[in-house]
């Protein structure tokens, strides 16, 4: 097995009985978002551990090589041939070890939330949709849904009623809405449970959409 990745982690004051795993987006880390937990104003009567992982540090190609942390390569602006296919399965596969390890410690997988922004939410899509065990929801944001080929040959039984919250800024200037909009109704029409929300935003997320995600959130796990 591979060493897990590493990660920032928020966790409650008791001991916890769900976590959230959150993906950052190209060039971040798990920092960037771990301030986003007590925005999300949950009760304290919910014993939810956040867990931010931080990607591999990896050349992407569109930005002259550099170095940088990223779930897979980008190659190509053309949003076709735009994700890293052996990259994306490979990350895929290390965050399903960190979420292997909370169930081995005693979380049921239904009260795991696997959550991702932009190329996070790639990552998101990707594993959640093909993880063997019944997760308790699919937060994608300002994402887009690859290898569609692929997905109705590893589509894992286990997720195909999983609840997904997908949102998606109208004026994103890195990952069209459009295209955000194109993923959400493509699960749709293969029968998975998604809610869409857009926003007044860039590439970003917005305070009306932390309010949705805690409400969401809330209903997935309290």
């Amino acid at each position: 097995m591979q060493e897990l990745l590493p990660y920032v982690d928020v966790n409650p004051d008791k001991p916890h009985d769900a976590v959230v795993v959150w993906l950052h987006g190209l060039g971040d880390s798990g920092n960037g978002f771990a301030p986003i937990v007590p925005e999300l104003k949950l009760p304290t009567s919910m014993s939810v551990r956040f867990v931010f992982p931080h990607a591999p540090v990896r050349p992407v190609t569109i930005n002259n090589g550099m170095p940088m942390r990223a779930w897979y390569d980008i190659k190509s602006l053309d949003f076709n041939q735009r994700a890293d296919s052996q990259g994306v399965r490979e990350s895929a596969q290390q965050v399903k070890q960190l979420i292997e390890t909370e169930i081995e410690q005693g979380i049921d997988s239904k009260r795991v939330i696997l959550a991702g922004f932009s190329q996070g939410g790639v990552i998101a899509y990707h594993l959640g949709l093909r993880f063997d065990q019944p997760l308790g929801g699919i937060l994608a944001l300002s994402t887009y849904l690859t290898e569609v080929p692929t997905l109705d040959d590893e589509a894992s039984e286990a997720n195909k009623s999983t609840p997904i919250f997908t949102a998606h800024g109208l004026y994103d200037e890195v990952i069209p809405c459009a295209l955000g909009k194109t993923g959400a109704d493509k699960l749709s029409e293969l029968g998975y449970a998604v809610q869409w929300q857009d926003y007044p935003m860039q590439h970003n997320v917005c305070a009306d959409e932390i309010q949705a995600i805690s409400a969401w959130l809330q209903q997935r796990l309290a």
